[in-house]
C-alpha cells in the first residue's frame, strides 16, 4: 500500500474542514460526521478554533482508502493563518485545493495557489457547495482555468475530448496518442505529479456528494514517493502538550529514526504518531511518514536533519509589527521570555525586544491573530496583554550594483571582506553567492562569512529597516594565519553590507495590498475618488447585477481599517477582501524617512565603516574612506555591473610571498636548480620539470573533490561515485603528462586502519592510516623524495601550501588543477583526432559524381 502526505488548503468559508470530515467519515477514521456550526468537527478540536468556526492551527489525520494510506494535514484558511499553512506545505507529497462554488476563484485562493507553485506540490481540485450554487460545472470549470491553471480538467468522466486536451500537454503523450488512442491511468498520474495536469471535482462536502468520488482519484492518480536510505528529516511544526514537553513535528524524507537514538548531540524521547488529538506511540518510523519527536531542545521549525539539504525560503510574513503592552506588575524580562517560547513554535511572530524604547514588539497578520493570541497568552501564562496601534514594516533595497568592503584589524584580530551587492527583481528576497577561489580565501572561511551573512536580518541605511530584494557575492577576503578568528569574520562581513548599502542608491519599500471591491453601482464614484486617495491602482469589472466588481492594489497603511469605510458608505451592501501582494516602492519615501529620524552613522550596533590598524592600535575608519584602506582588490570592475572574467595566473606569483615567510622563520631553503623550475602558463604546462629529475604529483584527493562543482554534487549522494570519478580523471591526466602520479585520500578517522597503497591503472591511491591525515602524508613524501623527484602538490589548503613550498616543492591550487585537466583534455584529443585520417562517406561522393556527369 502506498502512503501519501497531504495536505487540503483553501480560502475561508470555501468548506475546507467539512471536506475533511466527510473523507475521514467514508474511510472509517471517525464514526459520527461533525460540522463547523456545530463545533464538534474531528480536527478542529482546540476551543478557540470551536468558538470561532475557522480552522487555526495545522493538524494531522490517518485513513486509509483503497490502496493508499493518506496522511492527512489540515491548515488554516484564514489569510491571518497564512504562515502556519505555508510551513505545512514543505512537507507535503500533494495537496487538495477546495474552491468555493459560490465565490469562485479569490485573492486568498490565488495567493495559495502561488504557494503550491513554488513549493512544486502536485495539486487536485475539489469545487465545493455545488447544491447551492448558481453557476454550472462548465462556467466554474472555465472560471477555474481562467484564474488557476489551463490544465485544470474535469478527469470524472475521460471522453475523448478530454483525452485530446490531455495530450495536448506534451508532445510525446500526443504522438502516442494519436497511435494507441487512448493515454493510461500511469501516464495521467505522472503529469499531475509534475505539475502539468490539475484533475477538478465538483460537489457538496457537506452532502457526501461527489466526495467518494475524489477519493477514488486520488487514489488512481498519486503515485509512491521513493527516498533515501540515509535518514533525513525536515521540521514544519512545534507544539507542546499538556505538561508542557516539547514536540517537534517532522516528516522523515530519508531512513528510518528510532527511540533512543541520538540527533547531534540530543537523544529521541519518544515517537508519536498523531491523528486529530490522539496518538500513539511507536519505536521507528521510516520516510515517508509524519510524526512528532519528544526531547528534543534545541531544534527550530524549518531546520532540516541529516541528509536533508533542500530548502525553499518561506513567500508570506507580516507587514504590521505591533508594541505588546503589559500590565503594570508584570515582569518584563519573564513575559519575553514566554513569549519567544511562542516565537519558536510560530517564527513569523518575531518577538524581538526593543532596547532603545525598552519595549516588546510582534509582527502579527491581523486582527483575527491578535485575539487569538491575546487568548493563548491568557491561558497559557496567565497574563492579560494589550497590543497597541501597529506600525507599518517598511524594508529597503538598492538600485545599483556596488562592491562592499568590511575590515576589521583591531590589536591581535584580522579579516577583511568583499561583497558585491546587486538588485534583484521585486520579491526575490535576499540570495547567497560565492564567486570567490579557495586558493584565494580557504573554504572554511568562506562557509563560515556565508552563515554571518544568513544568520540575522541585516538592515537598510536609510530607515533601519530590513533590506531584500539583494543578491550578495562573496568576492574575495583575506584572513590572517595567526590572529584571525571567526568573530573577525561576522564583523567583517556586517561592515561590507553596511559600507555596501552606503554607497548604493537605497529605495524604501512598503507593502501592497491587493483588493477586490464589490459595491453597488451608485456607490461607484465614491470608491474611485478613495482608491485615488489612497495611492491606488484599479480596474472595473461591470457586472450584470446591480452590483461592481473593482480589482487594483494600494499601499496597506492607506487601507487600513478601510473595510469600516466601505460598510458605511455602501449601507452594509459592499465587501472587500485584501490580501498582502508584495513590497513596492513606498508612495511617501521622504515623508516616512523623516518621520522615522534614522542615523545610519549613529547606529553602533551597525557600524558602516571599519577597523584598521596601525602601531599597534586599532582606528575606525568611515564608510566612504574605506577603499583607500582595504588591504587587496577583487576582479569586480564599477564599470561593468558582472565580474570580470576570472584571471588565473601561476601560483608560482604568490610562492614568492610563501618562501619569503619560510625563509624569515626557517631559514634558506635549499632548491639545485630553481631556475629550471617555473611554470609560467598553467594551461599549457603546470607541472614545473626540473630537467635533472623525473616529475612527480602529489593530489589531495578529497581536497579536489571539495574544490570541484562536479565531484563535490556527486560526493553528496555518492562519496565512492566521487572518489572513482576523480581516480578515472587523473589516470587520462597522467596519460597525458607521463607523470609520477600519487592520489592521497584521508582514512585517518577509520578505526584500526593500517592505510593502503594501491595502483590504479597508472597512477597511486594512497589511503592513510588511522591518526595520519593528507596533509601529514604528503608533507612526508615530500621531504623524503625531494631529492629524486621535482615535486608539485595539488591542493587549496593554505597551510600545507607553505609547508610544501618549504619543502623545495613548488604547488599548485585545485582550480589550476582542474584547468590544466581540461586543457590537455581538450587539445590532445584535438590532436589526436587531427592526426587521423578523415572517414570518407562513399555514397555522398557517388552522389556528387553522378551530378557532376550530368
Amino acid at each position: 500500500m502506498k502512503k501519501i502526505v497531504i495536505g487540503i488548503v483553501a480560502h475561508v468559508d470555501a468548506g475546507k474542514t467539512t471536506l475533511s470530515e466527510g473523507m475521514l467519515y467514508l474511510s472509517g477514521q471517525i464514526r459520527q460526521l461533525g460540522r463547523v456550526d456545530h463545533r464538534n468537527a474531528f480536527l478542529d478540536y482546540d476551543q478557540q478554533e470551536r468558538n470561532r468556526g475557522i480552522t487555526i492551527f495545522s493538524k494531522e489525520a490517518r485513513l486509509k482508502w483503497k490502496n493508499t494510506e493518506f496522511i492527512f494535514i489540515d491548515t488554516p484558511g484564514h489569510a491571518d493563518f497564512s504562515t502556519e499553512m505555508e510551513r505545512s506545505l514543505q512537507v507535503l507529497d500533494y495537496a487538495i485545493m477546495v474552491v468555493n462554488g459560490l465565490d469562485g476563484i479569490q485573492n486568498h485562493t490565488q495567493t495559495i495557489w502561488k504557494l503550491l507553485d513554488h513549493y512544486d506540490i502536485p495539486t487536485f481540485l475539489f469545487v465545493n457547495k455545488m447544491d447551492i450554487s448558481s453557476f454550472s460545472q462548465v462556467e466554474l470549470l472555465h472560471h477555474v482555468q481562467e484564474h488557476l491553471h489551463e490544465n485544470c480538467f474535469d478527469l470524472t468522466q475521460l471522453n475523448e475530448e478530454t483525452y485530446e486536451n490531455i495530450a495536448l500537454i506534451d508532445d510525446d503523450i500526443f504522438n502516442d496518442y494519436m497511435e494507441n488512442h487512448v493515454i493510461s491511468n500511469n501516464t495521467i498520474a505522472k503529469l499531475i505529479q509534475q505539475r502539468k495536469l490539475f484533475p477538478v471535482c465538483f460537489g457538496s462536502a457537506l452532502k457526501l456528494e461527489g466526495v467518494e468520488q475524489f477519493m477514488d482519484q486520488i487514489d488512481q492518480y498519486s503515485l509512491d514517493k521513493t527516498y533515501s536510505d540515509d535518514f533525513g528529516a525536515i521540521i514544519y511544526k512545534m507544539t507542546h502538550d499538556e505538561n508542557n514537553h516539547r514536540l517537534i513535528h517532522m516528516k522523515i524524507t530519508g531512513g528510518s529514526l528510532n527511540v533512543k537514538e541520538k540527533l547531534g548531540d540530543e537523544k529521541v524521547d519518544q515517537i508519536r504518531l498523531y491523528s486529530g488529538n490522539k496518538f500513539e506511540t511507536v519505536q521507528t518510523v521510516h520516510a515517508g511518514d509524519v510524526c512528532a519527536i519528544k526531547g528534543l531542545k534545541k531544534c527550530q521549525v524549518g531546520e532540516r536533519l541529516g541528509n536533508e539539504h533542500s530548502e525553499t525560503f518561506p513567500l508570506l510574513s507580516s507587514y504590521i509589527h505591533y508594541r505588546v503592552v503589559l500590565p503594570k506588575d508584570c515582569d518584563q524580562h519573564m513575559m519575553l521570555k514566554n513569549l519567544q517560547q511562542l516565537s519558536d513554535e510560530d517564527p513569523s511572530l518575531h518577538v524581538v525586544y526593543d532596547r532603545q524604547m525598552d519595549e516588546i514588539r510582534m509582527q502579527l497578520m491581523g486582527e483575527i491573530q491578535i485575539e487569538i493570541l491575546k487568548n493563548i497568552i491568557q491561558e497559557r501564562f496567565g497574563v492579560a496583554v494589550e497590543f497597541d496601534h501597529g506600525e507599518i514594516l517598511y524594508k529597503e533595497t538598492i538600485l545599483d550594483t556596488v562592491e562592499g568592503v568590511g575590515h576589521y584589524e583591531p590589536l591581535r584580530h584580522y579579516a577583511e571582506v568583499h561583497l558585491l551587492l546587486d538588485p534583484l527583481p521585486t520579491g526575490q528576497g535576499l540570495q547567497f553567492e560565492i564567486q570567490c577561489p579557495e586558493d584565494v580565501l580557504n573554504r572554511h572561511w568562506q562557509r563560515l562569512i556565508m552563515t554571518h551573512l544568513q544568520e540575522r536580518e541585516h538592515l537598510g541605511v536609510l530607515t533601519g529597516s530590513p533590506i531584500t530584494d539583494i543578491r550578495i557575492t562573496l568576492l574575495t577576503g583575506r584572513a590572517h594565519q595567526k590572529h584571525t578568528e571567526g568573530g573577525d569574520f561576522r564583523q567583517a562581513t556586517y561592515r561590507a553590507i553596511r559600507q555596501g548599502l552606503r554607497m548604493a542608491k537605497s529605495v524604501l519599500l512598503e507593502p501592497y495590498y491587493q483588493f477586490e471591491l464589490v459595491i453597488p453601482k451608485d456607490c461607484l464614484s465614491r470608491a474611485l475618488y478613495d482608491i485615488e486617495n489612497m495611492h491606488g491602482t484599479f480596474q472595473i469589472h461591470e457586472s450584470d447585477y446591480d452590483d461592481v466588481k473593482i480589482l487594483g492594489e494600494a499601499p496597506v497603511v492607506c487601507m487600513q481599517n478601510y473595510h469600516n469605510e466601505v460598510i458605511s458608505y455602501s449601507r452594509g451592501k459592499g465587501k472587500i477582501s485584501c490580501t498582502l501582494k508584495g513590497y513596492q516602492p513606498c508612495h511617501n519615501q521622504a515623508e516616512v524617512i523623516k518621520k522615522i529620524n534614522y542615523d545610519c552613522e549613529a547606529d553602533t550596533d551597525n557600524p558602516t565603516g571599519s577597523i584598521f590598524c596601525t602601531h599597534g592600535a586599532g582606528f575606525y575608519v568611515k564608510w566612504n574612506e574605506v577603499r583607500d584602506y582595504m588591504h587587496i582588490q577583487s576582479n569586480w570592475s564599477p564599470n561593468s555591473s558582472q565580474l570580470r572574467e576570472e584571471s588565473y595566473h601561476s601560483s608560482l606569483s604568490e610562492d614568492d610571498e610563501l618562501e619569503s615567510i619560510f625563509i624569515r622563520t626557517y631559514g634558506p631553503i635549499q632548491r639545485k636548480t630553481a631556475q629550471q623550475l617555473g611554470y609560467q602558463k598553467p594551461l599549457q604546462q603546470t607541472l614545473s620539470i626540473e630537467k635533472a629529475k623525473p616529475q612527480c604529483l602529489l593530489v589531495d584527493g578529497y581536497n579536489v573533490i571539495h574544490a570541484w562543482d562536479e565531484l563535490r554534487e556527486l560526493a553528496k549522494d555518492n562519496l565512492d561515485g566521487a572518489r572513482f570519478r576523480l581516480m578515472d580523471m587523473m589516470c587520462n591526466y597522467q596519460g597525458y603528462k607521463k607523470c609520477l602520479l600519487i592520489l592521497v585520500f584521508d582514512a585517518y578517522k577509520v578505526k584500526g586502519n593500517i592505510g593502503s597503497f594501491q595502483t590504479y591503472h597508472n597512477i597511486h591511491v594512497v589511503y592513510t592510516k588511522e591518526a595520519q591525515t593528507a596533509d601529514m602524508y604528503i608533507e612526508r613524501v615530500t621531504h623524503d623524495m625531494a631529492d629524486q623527484y621535482a615535486i608539485t602538490v595539488a591542493t587549496s589548503d593554505a597551510l600545507e601550501q607553505l609547508i610544501v613550498t618549504g619543502a623545495g616543492a613548488y604547488r599548485m591550487s585545485s582550480r589550476e588543477l582542474k584547468r590544466d585537466l581540461e586543457y590537455v583534455n581538450k587539445h590532445k584529443q584535438q590532436e589526436y583526432y587531427d592526426q587521423q585520417e578523415k572517414p570518407r562517406n562513399y555514397l555522398l561522393e557517388d552522389i556528387q559524381k553522378y551530378k557532376n556527369n550530368q
